[in-house]
């Protein structure tokens, strides 16, 4: 059970980001195969995606779920990953629709099976109009794909001059904040293309946990370091 403890967690992130690394290695740790790792990831996201449910100050959640780089992995993987992706839009749209979830997928869905397209359009027609936590899948994304993507639809409707308002408006993620906390896992220490321009000021927490065993309890310690933090945004 989350536990907002005001002695520790005296402010928190509007927006949360997550990179959710390492399930294949989690799976090869157990001696499973590495789709087994996926699945639990799924499961893991589910989770989270429930914790944040309850955490009123926080309003926007994303998470990298299928970037522009993971093309290049294997067939098999990458089907099972679009099956994964499916299967959580399909069992999850309706408790999200009842339980003022917005869901949003960020990216060019395009490349995607179209059984996969229809289903995550369906999902953000069916939860555009609530009014609780927005959840952002990030699809087929990359932060400098957003970007270029931002510009030539600036390009396409006119526009003679490009700034920093109007790009963030044609961004993906639009209209979510700024990220103020990136959570990556697995040790990994980079942000791999990830929403980019989102990210100018955001506050970076690394963990060794693996995807698959991030839960409530890790959350709650990110959250409790972010809070520490003394956030200047470029200032004294």
């Amino acid at each position: 059970m989350f536990r907002k403890k005001k002695k520790n967690l005296i402010k928190l992130p509007t927006h949360i980001a997550f990179i959710m690394d390492g399930n294949r290695r989690w799976a090869v740790a157990r001696g499973l195969n590495k789709m087994i790792g996926h699945k639990q990831g799924a499961i893991a996201m589910k989770n989270i995606i429930e914790t944040l449910m309850k955490i009123k100050e926080i309003k926007y959640a994303s998470f990298f779920a299928f970037s522009t780089e993971n093309w290049n992995r294997d067939r098999r993987e990458i089907d099972y990953l679009f099956d994964l992706i499916y299967n959580f839009v399909e069992d999850n749209e309706e408790k999200y629709k009842k339980e003022n979830v917005k869901v949003v997928v960020m990216g060019d869905l395009s490349r995607f099976p179209q059984k996969l397209q229809d289903i995550c359009v369906r999902a953000m027609k069916e939860t555009e109009n609530n009014t609780g936590l927005v959840v952002n899948l990030a699809m087929n994304y990359g932060g400098r794909d957003d970007i270029v993507h931002a510009v030539n639809k600036l390009i396409e409707s006119g526009e003679k001059k490009v700034t920093i308002e109007n790009l963030q408006k044609n961004l993906y993620s639009f209209p979510a904040p700024d990220i103020d906390l990136l959570i990556r896992t697995s040790g990994e220490m980079r942000i791999s293309n990830f929403m980019l321009f989102q990210m100018a000021y955001s506050e970076l927490y690394f963990t060794k946990t693996f995807w698959p065993d991030f839960d409530e309890k890790c959350l709650q310690k990110a959250l409790v370091e972010f809070s520490k933090r003394n956030r200047r945004f470029g200032g004294t």
